[in-house]
């Protein structure tokens, strides 16, 4: 939900956060709140600071004003005024400065720890939508008690009930296995087979984690059956990836395989894959890319990210996101960034005489909400 422009001022560009989670309830200490200032594993090593990186310089520098601080407040005073606030104000300041029209919400990750879909649209004052991850799913599935032979049925079923009033879906194969899969579906005898290794490794090794390939194939082509916008973690991110097997250019023969499916593939972050991400927009017409949580992390450096990412992207392709996790300031800086950025990049080619400003208006619609609007088929404002 936008905001009233001030008088003599624009409103600013809407935007459709296709790619996010939740934020956190629970209050956060410098650790805690340092901890979600990267996508590591812990905080930054002996001696160091992540308020010391691009992305801890922009939360000082842009959301220090939103909590009543001067700009580029000290960490110390940032973190007292955070805990004066109080979680919930901070995260319905930070969230509603945003100026988001609708988020799409990854409920995968840690979702007894973040505010749900229903919690973050009440604390930002905008609608709210699911997306179901294909991997949690299946972790449900084979953790209920069913046997090797029931999971294709079960999980089908699962996968209905899940995704009946879900926006879209999302794999996470690039850091459980690669997106160097086999590009072709499973069929059921290997499905059984890989069910009953799963099942005997549960029984030694804990807690479900889905990372056979022969089962991802199969949640994941699952996933193309219904039709919803699929999205794949692409490129930086868990530590757990191997950048160079979450390069989208590996997805070419299982894109091929789907571009008759009529199923929207979603290029989720991609940096700094990002070109390789446009290659695929531009020559599979069911395939679309964000840059995503890039452009935070690279900070001063977010513009050039955005323009490399427009080289080759058809317009009608590219998307916005934030994949803000636990921290409300992401999902601000992710907004504020974006709006900044694409005015300066396009801007810019404007002054060069090489776009009409009409153009370049219509273009930052399309990234910011139309494609969204379009391919999720959300209803209008």
């Amino acid at each position: 939900m936008t905001a009233p422009a001030a008088p003599g001022s624009e409103p600013p560009l809407a935007l459709i956060d296709h790619h996010c989670h939740g934020v956190v309830a629970d209050v956060l200490d410098q650790r805690g709140l340092e901890e979600l200032l990267t996508e590591g594993t812990g905080p930054a090593g002996a001696g160091g600071s992540m308020f010391d990186t691009q992305l801890g310089f922009a939360v000082r520098r842009w959301c220090a004003p939103v909590l009543d601080l001067e700009p580029s407040a000290p960490p110390a005073s940032y973190l007292q005024r955070r805990a004066e606030l109080g979680t919930g104000e901070v995260n319905r300041r930070l969230l509603r400065a945003a100026q988001v029209e609708a988020w799409l919400v990854d409920t995968g990750y840690q979702p007894d720890r973040i505010l749900t879909p229903a919690q973050v649209a009440a604390a930002s004052g905008a609608p709210a939508y699911e997306i179901v991850r294909l991997e949690g799913v299946a972790e449900q599935v084979i953790g209920s008690g069913v046997t090797a032979a029931g999971f294709a049925c079960a999980f089908a079923e699962a996968l209905g009930r899940a995704s009946a009033n879900a926006a879209g879906l999302k794999s996470i194969a690039a850091y459980r296995f690669g997106l160097d899969f086999d590009p072709a579906p499973p069929d059921d005898g290997q499905v059984r087979a890989a069910a009953g290794r799963w099942l005997r490794d549960i029984e030694t090794a804990g807690p479900p984690r889905l990372a056979d390939p022969v089962l991802l194939r199969h949640v994941i082509w699952a996933g193309v059956a219904t039709g919803l916008p699929l999205q794949f973690h692409v490129g930086f991110g868990d530590p757990d990836v191997r950048l160079h097997r979450a390069d989208p250019s590996l997805l070419h023969d299982f894109l091929a395989a789907t571009q008759g499916s009529g199923t929207p593939i979603m290029l989720l972050h991609c940096y700094p894959h990002h070109r390789q991400a446009g290659h695929l927009a531009n020559v599979f017409g069911h395939v679309y890319m964000d840059v995503g949580e890039a452009l935070n992390h690279v900070g001063a450096r977010s513009a050039a990210v955005l323009a490399e990412a427009l080289e080759l992207t058809p317009f009608h392709k590219m998307l916005y996101s934030s994949d803000a996790f636990g921290l409300p300031e992401l999902h601000y800086l992710g907004a504020l960034g974006f709006r900044r950025d694409l005015a300066r990049v396009t801007g810019g080619f404007v002054a060069d005489g090489a776009w009409l400003a009409a153009d370049a208006a219509r273009v930052a619609e399309l990234i910011g909400s139309g494609n969204a609007r379009r391919v999720y088929r959300l209803d209008p404002p």
